[in-house]
């Protein structure tokens, strides 16, 4: 099952803009990654493309295609290695670039197993509980009101992404939301490292008071030192590493020293199902959580749920809110209902992708 071709689309969507943080909205821009194998088979997945998809297209062309074309698909742990070595030699591609390349060669090695992808990879649990996470909103009112949806759907928590202009406007947010949401509810606040170690201590000593779940991403998640002590000083669990890039390795301090009480990692961002299933077993083994993060794209979020399922220290899959803005380029519906996420028994990824709408984004293929 030799690798004979990587076809790589650069697309843009077409339909509804996405202010993720504020301001002005934007159409998303993603890549689709295509393997194709000298024995017929093909696996498909879409990638994170930040502001550039058609820069991310280009860059994985010049990079990645020389380097895994030729290559056995089945050798997963060699490819993820030697990337590794090359990357560091002369690419340096962005950490985002390798993630779909990984995924679709976990879903050739489900799929000749006649297997779904979770079951593959061990296969823990058929079922994941489920939260939602807010995007940047406009008010504290906003927030409330969104809270009391999400419970209404049926979801197991609800994560706030505060907009960070000013400490206490973010604490009244947290505040309206615990109000809205009643006591018992699993609230999270992932605030993006906006603030000064102060704020971020004051910030935690009031979700405590609150009754938070964890914060997350208080401040940088390069920044160990203080990181470290603020994770001494509060009881609230702080939870980073999501964008530091090289999974495991540049995770390895920050659960050895406790720089965080839990790590986050996802398909996307941490060099796919590889890096995922490498910094879940590094954090399992400190008896520390690896809460995996959310993909944006829902292609991704369900390779990141049938990793969610295969391990045993992620406590809920994460899905962005409202589900449907985000319901790009999966023929049909994460299979999320009633706040559960229900594994998909089909070998591989266990659904198809939408080509009608991959065919309709696609702005270049390179």
């Amino acid at each position: 099952m030799r690798i004979a071709a990587l076809d790589i689309r650069a697309c843009r969507t077409t339909g509804e803009a996405v202010a993720l943080k504020g301001g002005a909205a934007d159409a998303l821009e993603f890549v689709v990654y295509t393997l194709r194998t000298d024995c017929g088979r093909a696996a498909s997945m879409l990638g994170f493309a930040g502001r550039s998809a058609l820069g991310s297209a280009h860059l994985a062309a010049a990079s990645l295609r020389p380097f895994v074309v030729g290559r056995d698909a089945r050798e997963r742990e060699g490819l993820w290695r030697d990337w590794r070595r090359a990357d560091r030699w002369w690419h340096h591609l962005p950490i985002y670039s390798y993630g779909p390349l990984d995924c679709c060669l976990w879903i050739l090695a489900a799929e000749a197993a006649d297997q779904p992808l979770w079951r593959y990879l061990g296969g823990a649990r058929g079922e994941v509980p489920t939260y939602a996470s807010s995007l940047v909103l406009e008010s504290a009112e906003a927030y409330a009101d969104e809270v009391r949806a999400v419970q209404a759907a049926g979801f197991r928590g609800y994560k706030i992404h505060p907009p960070g202009r000013d400490l206490a406007e973010d604490i009244a947010i947290h505040r309206a939301v615990r109000a809205a949401a009643g006591d018992d509810f699993a609230l999270m606040s992932d605030p993006v490292q906006p603030y000064t170690f102060d704020q971020a201590l004051r910030l935690g000593r009031a979700l405590e008071e609150m009754g938070y779940l964890w914060l997350e991403e208080p401040l940088p998640d390069e920044n160990f030192a203080a990181l470290r002590e603020l994770t001494r000083q509060l009881d609230i669990p702080v939870v980073g590493c999501e964008v530091l890039a090289k999974h495991p390795w540049s995770v390895a301090e920050c659960v050895a020293t406790r720089v965080v009480d839990a790590v986050r990692a996802d398909v996307s961002w941490s060099g796919g199902v590889t890096g995922v299933l490498k910094t879940a077993a590094l954090a399992e083994a400190f008896h520390m959580n690896c809460e995996l993060h959310s993909t944006i794209f829902h292609p991704l979020e369900l390779v990141n749920l049938h990793c969610a399922a295969a391990v045993t220290n992620c406590g809920m899959f994460e899905v962005l809110w409202p589900m449907e803005r985000f319901a790009i380029g999966l023929a049909g519906a994460l299979p999320v209902e009633g706040g559960i996420a229900r594994l998909p028994e089909g070998a591989g990824l266990g659904m198809e992708l939408d080509w009608d709408f991959i065919e309709e984004a696609t702005i270049a293929t390179v």
